[in-house]
């Protein structure tokens, strides 16, 4: 146990040293309070892991309730991290690291460690590290309280002031952002996700309670971050590697051990909202167009096949499941960057995407796709995982790689023409009454495949739908002089309230040209 005895004497310690002419650890130059040191490697936090998840689930302990619950989110605002206290603010890494206090929002602890040649110590929060008022309630916690998370700053000697800008945020349960190449924040991710929208049960949050920061060579791009993970049903050790590059890319490495049986256990989690587009938005709802931090969910099948399903504000919650094997990725992705559509200073068109890029054989399993009904911007209510065909059991465990693009567009594009407007509205034609119980529907595709088509070919639509029946099939070039700017629209009958599932995607002849259009009609929308 550490008290501020300890403090004192290894203080006192690495003064002797630097006045013998010793090198002193990085560590305990940076203005931090750090614990005494212990062992770490990955493989042993793996194994503590697993240890754990062969006994009892104890949860974090809040180390004051009545205090923390009076730090609302405008007290919380006002609590700034000292920059000039951010771990490796003087080097070695170029991306100084500051963290985030506990809140009415954040009550779990997060123990913060710095690892150097083997060594790893605990970073102990002080009330001092933080700009506060003077009539803050955090200024009552006990000490080493903990913090709620970190985020890692901008490059020390890059052309954004460090203090004020941030690339990668990890806050609450196992949520982590990064920004991407447009520097604005949007989606989240998690470590895992357990129990999402199954019948009967509450989903299950697990927490990243401890976390490592490899101390990195100077001069380094990337960063590494290792987290112990636990909750009432899996324990996991996980190894992030971080770059900073136009996009963000991590590596992640994870190992998770079961100790109940999970229903749905989520591989890779994104969480994101979408509450408006131009597909179908209720009269009067909002000023603004559009309203979304994702438009869609891109995938890239073992088979090859590149499908996009434009997201939905359904009416119930609704999950859908795209079985697989061995996925080359997918991902949400804000394909739209018009600023016009969205009209909003929170940049709604600069956030970024999120694409999973599986490493190795993932085997078999589904994309899931999990869509909940929303009111408003301020709730995600859109998540997309992979979810393995391997019922996850009691005793079980799992090891995945993956690496995470945080950018403005997928990694690896499609040579096809992509999916950019999906909208409907009643069906029939224009001056004409209108029939019932009738949508028509207009799908926009653009890209190269299209512009390279001989004058006067038009390409074909395939058209399927899980019921109902097609009329009115028709498919032109967006008279909008964009080369290789064509839209197919259809009406589309389907009686009863059941969704339909529908597909279509552009050829000519036994060339394909498009990706694969899905997406699921709720007659209620």
């Amino acid at each position: 146990m550490f008290d501020r005895r300890q403090f004192l004497q290894f203080a006192t310690a690495t003064a002797s040293l630097a006045a013998a002419g010793f090198p002193v650890p990085a560590m305990a130059q940076q203005g931090l309070k750090l614990a005494a040191s212990s062992a770490f490697s990955f493989d042993a936090l793996k194994k503590r892991a697993q240890e754990m998840a062969g006994s009892a689930y104890v949860a974090p302990v809040s180390p004051s309730p009545e205090i923390l619950n009076q730090i609302d989110y405008d007290a919380h605002g006002k609590i700034k991290f000292k920059t000039d206290l951010a771990l490796w603010a003087k080097g070695p890494s170029e991306f100084p690291v500051t963290f985030f206090h506990m809140g009415r929002y954040f009550q779990k602890p997060v123990r913060m460690h710095v690892v150097e040649k083997g060594q790893a110590r605990e970073i102990l929060y002080e009330a001092g590290y933080f700009d506060m008022p003077t009539d803050s309630p955090a200024r009552k916690l006990p000490e080493n309280s903990g913090f709620a998370g970190f985020r890692f700053q901008e490059p020390r000697d890059g052309k954004l002031d460090w203090r004020k800008n941030d690339w990668v945020a990890f806050l609450g349960a196992s949520y982590f952002r990064a920004i991407g190449q447009l520097y604005q924040y949007g989606l989240s991710a998690r470590g895992l996700a357990v129990d999402v929208a199954v019948f009967g049960k509450n989903e299950e949050f697990p927490d990243f309670t401890n976390i490592y920061f490899d101390t990195p060579q100077a001069g380094s791009d990337k960063v590494t971050v290792y987290a112990l993970l636990d909750g009432p049903s899996v324990t996991g050790a996980y190894r992030f590697v971080m770059q900073r590059a136009a996009a963000v890319i991590m590596d992640i490495e994870c190992a998770v051990f079961l100790r109940k049986d999970v229903n749905r256990l989520g591989i890779a989690p994104l969480t994101s909202m979408y509450w408006f587009s131009e597909t179908a938005k209720p009269t009067a709802i909002d000023w603004r167009p559009e309203i979304h931090d994702s438009d869609g969910l891109a995938m890239w099948t073992g088979s090859g096949e590149r499908i996009w399903r434009p997201l939905n504000n359904p009416p119930r919650i609704i999950t859908s499941a795209f079985g697989d094997q061995n996925p080359k990725g997918f991902g949400l992705l804000q394909r739209d960057r018009i600023f016009d559509h969205y009209l909003d200073g929170v940049y709604y068109d600069r956030r970024p995407s999120l694409w999973i890029e599986p490493q190795g054989g993932w085997g078999k399993g589904s994309i899931q796709l999990v869509e909940i009904p929303t009111d408003d911007e301020i709730h995600d209510n859109i998540v997309a995982m992979w979810v393995p065909t391997e019922s996850a059991r009691a005793g079980q465990n799992f090891e995945f790689r993956y690496r995470m693009h945080w950018s403005a567009e997928e990694p690896y594009p499609t040579p096809l023409a992509r999916c950019v407007a999906t909208r409907f509205g009643n069906g029939g034609q224009a001056g004409t009454s209108r029939p019932k119980g009738i949508r028509k529907f207009m799908v926009e595709f653009l890209g190269e495949p299209l512009m390279r088509l001989p004058a006067g070919v038009i390409p074909r639509p395939v058209l399927t739908s899980s019921r109902g029946e097609f009329s009115n099939i028709l498919t032109e070039a967006v008279p909008d002089d964009v080369p290789g700017h064509w839209r197919t629209q259809f009406d589309l009958t389907a009686i009863g309230s059941e969704p339909v599932e529908l597909r279509c995607f552009l050829r000519n002849g036994e060339e394909v040209l498009s990706e694969t259009w899905l997406y699921q009609y709720h007659s209620t929308a």
